[in-house]
């Protein structure tokens, strides 16, 4: 049963997802290594979203006693 095509993240060649691509999703070692790079530089972030500062967090209560 032949795989589904997708592209490779890196390079956008075509190529074919199934077990036997052992660099998939990317077409090759090379896009494999580059793409692990621009991680390891962090060229790729993960957003995050700030905290307002004027926001407080709730406080726990000193007086909670759990049942």
């Amino acid at each position: 049963m032949a795989g589904r095509i997708v592209a490779c993240p890196q390079c956008g060649a075509s190529i074919e997802w199934n077990p036997e691509n052992r660099f998939r999703p990317f077409c090759s070692e090379r896009c494999k290594m580059i793409d692990l790079g621009a991680w390891a530089s962090e060229s790729y972030r993960v957003p995050v979203i700030e905290n307002d500062e004027s926001e407080e967090l709730p406080t726990a209560n000193p007086d909670f006693r759990p049942n």
